[in-house]
């Protein structure tokens, strides 16, 4: 009588995907990509204070943002098709070394005494450039680690940790400058970069994608072929745009937050550190109901928590008070999060191995184009305000994820996409 019991506990734990700890490839891949976004915020908040102090200018730091954001909006098409053509782990090597040494080089003028404005122009260039090939690559060797069996689990637990690290990398950053000097900062960020290259050394080095039957094109025959899978594909050609929608909403909201502090709330900068970080910890909380829930219906549940996300920060925007506004500001940006992740990871399993890197290049451009929906916002809340700026761009947020499900039949059948997938998968 135990048997059919203990056959039916075996069969059930059968369905349920192995954590992504228990494979030790992967902790070795989260521990470097930890490092980095570590490194990568840190160096950020770094490299801002540096341009404020060489120059006393705003508009130098909007320089220098762009020098980030146009490099890797023109790179990303060509990052793409390098990690579909190249072995994942040497292709970050490479990348990240690119970078430590525009990194040593900048520490070195700075202990130096040496260091313009036009240096680090020129080493915020060599991230952009050297961001659209890393970070392709890492997803694409976390698909080739982990499997699909517990990709969701694994991409939400990766979002939760660099939710973590927009957070503490700043932090640790900001306090290091107070407490060493810029120099030691700096220093320490690039102690970063060169740990997250070793720390990759725990994964076993892949090898570069099969070439296809008929061999392989020109690199822009290659990025064509990207493009056309994307556009060809209904379910691909309609998530895309969805997953842009919140974000187009995030990235003004998150802008305008020293706003909200200064002038509505008036608890000044350290009631602005407050909203980051709580954005920053329902980032972490959202990841961590996705990794935490098996449920296969997806679309409902991204649905509920794209409209919740609006609906709270809406109600953000709105109140009068700052502590409620706070809460309100976590659980929308936990929503943001189980949004993000079940987007992205659906993205992920329904594309083959053979255009991944192309498609997560053409996700990372998409992810730069929301800097874009700042300036429309941001014009608006100069003439009515950002509480209403920002509550009218949830409203139509609202609107437009309502027009999605309702005009788009392949967005509604994305839960049976998965599924076939699935069991084309299994066949192999």
């Amino acid at each position: 009588m135990d048997r059919p019991a203990a056959s039916t506990a075996e069969a059930e734990t059968s369905l349920s995907p192995p954590s992504p700890f228990a494979n030790p490839h992967y902790r070795w891949l989260l521990a470097s990509n930890i490092t980095f976004f570590l490194a990568l915020h840190g160096q950020a908040v770094v490299r801002s204070w540096l341009t404020f102090e060489l120059t006393g200018s705003k508009l130098a730091l909007g320089q220098v943002a762009a020098a980030v954001a146009i490099p890797m909006l023109l790179m990303a098409p060509f990052g793409g098709v390098i990690a579909d053509r190249m072995a994942r782990r040497g292709l970050i090597h490479a990348a990240q070394a690119a970078v430590l040494a525009s990194e040593l080089t900048l520490l070195w003028l700075l202990v130096t005494e040496r260091l313009q404005f036009w240096h680090l122009l020129c080493g915020t260039v060599v991230m952009g450039l050297a961001f659209p090939v890393n970070l392709p690559a890492r997803a694409a060797l976390t698909v080739t680690i982990i499997g699909r069996e517990g990709l969701t689990s694994a991409m939400a637990i990766a979002m939760g940790a660099m939710s973590a690290t927009r957070v503490l990398g700043p932090l640790v950053s900001g306090i290091l400058i107070d407490l060493v000097g810029v120099e030691g900062a700096y220093a320490f960020g690039a102690m970063l970069y060169l740990l997250a290259m070793l720390l990759l050394l725990g994964v076993p080095a892949d090898r570069a994608p099969a070439a296809p039957a008929g061999g392989r094109g020109s690199v822009f025959a290659d990025m064509g072929e990207g493009f056309r899978y994307l556009f060809g594909n209904r379910v691909m050609r309609v998530l895309l745009p969805f997953s842009l929608v919140p974000l187009f909403l995030a990235m003004p909201a998150q802008q305008l937050m020293v706003v909200f502090a200064e002038d509505i709330w008036n608890v000044g900068s350290s009631g602005f550190g407050v909203l980051q970080g709580m954005s920053g910890v329902g980032g972490v909380a959202g990841a961590i109901l996705v990794a935490r829930t098996k449920s296969t219906r997806r679309l409902p549940t991204m649905m509920i928590s794209g409209l919740g996300f609006a609906v709270l920060l809406a109600l953000f925007a709105l109140s009068p008070w700052f502590w409620p506004a706070v809460v309100l500001v976590m659980l929308g940006f936990t929503a943001a999060a189980v949004f993000g992740t079940l987007n992205n990871s659906a993205i992920q399993l329904l594309i083959p191995d053979n255009v991944r890197g192309r498609i997560s290049s053409i996700m990372m451009m998409s992810v730069s184009l929301p800097l874009l929906g700042t300036l429309p916002v941001g014009a608006l809340a100069d003439h009515v305000g950002a509480p209403t700026a920002v509550a009218g761009a949830c409203t139509v947020c609202v609107l437009v994820l309502a027009l999605f499900w309702l005009a788009s039949p392949s967005l509604r059948r994305v839960d049976e996409a998965l599924a076939e997938s699935e069991t084309v998968e299994s066949r192999r």
